[in-house]
């Protein structure tokens, strides 16, 4: 009994450290993402060019998933772990070298590399993080989906914090300065979290082969499939569109304007990601407890996912009535856009828990690796698609796709539903 409780206390101690790091890492990731789409479209850049800056993050982050699922799998999580918030560290310091007397398509081009180099280190963070509470969580009752939820949820709405204080520093400090706090901030962390670390990560496995990262289970890959059309949907309007329309609605173009407007627009934002958050981390008590059957969950996805669909297709067809930009439209996006964000972060922590249970659990982070591999597409499609459909039909348009992908995310989920979880 001893040696059960101190294995606990010794995972519990595991799993905190995993938090804090990631939590440091997410709420740089919030403040770059801002400080990035702000400071860039300033300096002029076109919705189209601005969705290329996030591009490669997500292409990587694509690439990194299914990759670094083996990697953890055969060098052990730690390691990848710290090499995430090395890595975002140096990317930190090298976007302080882009100058704004470049050309637009140079600054694309070193912006998207940087980018790129972020995009790795968010996903080996994520990919270690969200696997260690899988090995570390205690397998009774409902404790994987607390924790997992508890997980996922803090780190949103510290990312969310992230957005409000990077918008806020663009505006006080600059671009350069606050690149330069967050690279040393985060790697005091790192310092810090090698030096504290326990011990209870796997550590690897030498006989793990690349063929592995293919999932072996159809509900891995169903769910998989389901995650893409649901983070494309949120990106779709989350990455160019809504941040620039409140922009050209809330500034002046002067100056002071333009500072009052990041200020708001990071409001806006933090608030819909740390509410996002804090719906994630109460989901399993809002669906109705931890520990209900992996069938009755799969079918709460399903019954969410529809629910989400309508929402992006009313406020496209009230911009679309509107014409322009108006008061009434601006409270109702508002409105809009925090109910959706009520449901998708269901939605999101219904996937990350199941994630984790169908997840085979020697090799957890081939499944998790794959899975937040799909995530990433998702997000590079909903960027992709974030910009051209605000170029082309403005956010009428974007939000219209949006509904489109959710009910793509709803039919497949509902697929998953037809499996035999018994």
């Amino acid at each position: 009994m001893t040696g059960d409780t101190s294995k606990t206390r010794q995972g519990l101690n595991a799993y905190i450290v995993v938090t804090l790091a990631y939590w440091a890492f997410m709420f740089c990731d919030g403040a770059l993402r801002m400080l990035v789409l702000l400071h860039f479209h300033t300096l002029g850049f076109s919705p189209i060019q601005l969705a290329y800056l996030f591009l490669l993050y997500e292409f990587m982050g694509m690439i990194t998933n299914l990759s670094a699922g083996w990697i953890s799998a055969r060098y052990g999580l730690t390691r990848t772990l710290y090499a995430g918030l090395a890595l975002q560290v140096v990317a930190l310091l090298a976007l302080r070298m882009q100058d704004p007397n470049w050309a637009i398509a140079t600054s694309v081009v070193f912006v998207m590399l940087v980018q790129g180099v972020s995009g790795v280190a968010k996903d080996l963070a994520k990919m270690s993080a969200k696997s260690a509470v899988k090995v570390l969580a205690p397998e009774t009752g409902g404790d994987l989906f607390r924790w997992v939820a508890v997980l996922t949820g803090s780190k949103n709405a510290i990312k969310g914090l992230g957005f409000l204080i990077g918008a806020a520093l663009l505006g006080i400090a600059g671009f350069q300065a606050t690149l330069l706090g967050m690279a040393v901030m985060l790697a005091v962390i790192l310092v810090l979290v090698i030096a504290f670390m326990p011990t209870g990560l796997p550590t690897g496995r030498a006989d793990v082969k690349f063929r592995d990262v293919m999932p072996k289970n159809r509900a891995v890959t169903l769910l998989s499939l389901a995650r893409v059309f649901l983070f494309g949907a949120r990106d779709i309007w989350f990455v160019v569109g809504i941040p620039i329309y409140f922009q050209v609605v809330l500034s002046d173009g002067s100056e002071a304007g333009n500072r009052a407007a990041f200020f708001q627009i990071g409001a806006f934002m933090a608030a819909w990601v740390i509410g996002y958050g804090v719906v994630q981390a109460w989901t399993p008590r809002l669906v109705g407890g931890s520990d209900r059957p992996i069938a009755t969950i799969v079918r709460s996805a399903a019954t969410w996912a529809i629910a989400l669909t309508s929402i992006p297709l009313i406020l496209s067809a009230l911009v679309f009535a509107a014409g322009q930009p108006q008061d009434w439209l601006t409270i109702a996006l508002v409105a809009g856009l925090l109910l959706f964000g009520f449901v998708f972060a269901v939605n999101s922590a219904l996937h990350s828990y199941l994630i984790l249970a169908f997840a085979r659990t020697q090799n957890v982070t081939l499944d998790v690796g794959f899975y937040y591999m799909s995530n990433a597409a998702g997000r590079l499609l909903g960027t992709l698609f974030s910009g051209l459909s605000y170029q082309i039909g403005g956010l009428s348009l974007s939000l219209f796709l949006a509904g489109v992908f959710v009910a793509v995310s709803f039919g497949v989920t509902r697929k998953l539903g037809e499996l035999d979880f018994s």
